[in-house]
């Protein structure tokens, strides 16, 4: 599928040339590949010859946040290459933000596969040659660059400093794992994959308390206070919550499951990580559904020992489980929710329930008070997903507004079709583009 588009948003980066390098900061992932290993057949096929170009100079991608986050920088960075014939040195992966997870690009993803996939897009190489170091007194020049920024930007200002798709795929030993909890959770029936992003960084990062002690509360404010790149400014909770921009709680996200027809039986993982208040805050939610389940559960902790302490490769499995999952319900709409909901359009529409937090939390709010009964609750709440079940919608475009419009990777429209196939596929009352 093309990935290269001019309204993602690049944020962080380091370009270098032979004479500068550009360390520029990139945030943003478009629909990946997680499928079993080809046949050996398909893998003794010839590759496509190597595009012919001569490069620019080389960018080397430092991207930083979670999992997901880091892979959308790096797809926002191969487009960028692609672009300006760069070639692209082997990404680095954060290790001094909150998670303080010290893995490495080769740690999740299969390099080899990475630089073979893109050879006829762009020329990758595993590190910056020698003869570009300070030893050889080529000088380091840094520069933020602008976000949500347009090809012209890159090929007019970013270029001259210098004189498609699937290609990030896990290492062997990570899928070998994710396919191991996908067969176990198989065997044991249907299950949905519930991303709950209620853990400590987000309510941190996001000033969200709602149903936190006060102390907690504090805790909160302090971790968030101690992260000079994460807001400073005063939050109150109960505004953002109603406008949408929470994430729903455990104890919410029991009775929006329950009024969306899941019954008591239904298998959920909990792809996740520590949830904040652990098993006590999710007491409510286990009592609903005893089939909840983790992968600290599914597998033993001799197999686990490997990615234990390292937050990324514990997410990459979670990925691998949310790909695979019969139903995939995000509880806030971060970078993995809106990955896995782009890559399971891309894979056929599977069913992912993309929850109206800013509709459920008045519907939660009447409903506690009395003024909704519980049919009345429940009936709100599926009319109101009846459309946002992962269904082929157009993304809506906005010209100029890269903002504003509905995120690429979330809903990548254009790799799926064009033209009146498209339009059969879409159907006339799912058109939401905006010329």
């Amino acid at each position: 599928m093309e990935v290269v588009r001019s309204e993602s948003g690049v944020r962080s980066e380091k370009i270098a040339a032979p004479f500068s390098f550009l360390r520029l900061e990139s945030y943003g992932t478009p629909v990946l590949s997680i499928s079993p290993p080809p046949p050996l057949n398909i893998l003794l096929l010839p590759l496509l010859p190597l595009r012919n170009y001569t490069s620019n100079g080389y960018l080397k991608v430092s991207c930083n946040g979670g999992l997901n986050q880091m892979r959308s920088a790096i797809c926002d960075m191969v487009a960028v290459a692609r672009l300006l014939n760069l070639t692209l040195v082997v990404p680095e992966l954060d290790k001094t933000s909150f998670w303080a997870d010290n893995s490495t690009f080769e740690d999740i993803f299969d390099v080899k596969h990475f630089i073979e996939s893109l050879r006829d897009e762009i020329r990758i190489v595993r590190r910056l040659p020698k003869r570009f170091s300070s030893k050889y007194g080529y000088k380091v020049f840094e520069m933020p660059p602008v976000s949500w920024s347009s090809e012209e930007y890159y090929l007019q200002q970013i270029l001259p400093l210098f004189s498609k798709q699937k290609a990030l795929k896990f290492t062997p030993e990570i899928e070998s794992l994710g396919y191991k909890l996908v067969h176990v959770l198989h065997e044991r029936g249907p299950f949905v994959a519930l991303h709950m992003r209620y853990e400590m960084d987000m309510l941190a990062f996001s000033g969200c308390t709602h149903g936190c002690t006060k102390e907690e509360a504090e805790e909160l404010k302090r971790l968030r206070y101690a992260y000079p790149w994460w807001r400073e400014k005063e939050i109150v909770s109960e505004e953002r919550r109603s406008k949408g921009l929470c994430p729903l709680t455990p104890e919410e996200t029991a009775l929006i499951l329950q009024a969306l027809g899941f019954d008591k039986d239904t298998q959920i993982y909990i792809a996740a990580g520590e949830i904040y208040g652990s098993e006590r805050r999710l007491a409510v939610l286990r009592a609903a559904y005893p089939r909840i389940v983790k992968k600290e559960m599914l597998l033993d902790s001799g197999e686990l020992q490997q990615f234990q302490n390292h937050s990324s490769q514990m997410a990459a499995l979670d990925f691998m489980v949310s790909l695979a999952s019969d139903t995939f319900i995000p509880t806030y709409d971060g970078n993995m929710a809106k990955v896995v909901e782009g890559h399971r359009r891309y894979l056929g529409f599977k069913k992912t329930i993309l929850l109206d937090r800013k509709r459920l939390v008045e519907f939660l709010d009447l409903h506690q008070n009395g003024t909704l009964t519980w049919n009345e609750f429940a009936f709100a709440v599926r009319s109101a997903h009846e459309k946002r079940m992962g269904q082929p919608t157009r993304r809506r475009v906005i010209a100029d507004k890269p903002k504003e419009e509905d995120y690429f990777y979330a809903n990548p429209q254009e790799c799926f079709c064009e033209g009146p196939s498209c339009d059969d596929l879409l159907g006339p009352g799912n058109s939401s583009s905006v010329p």
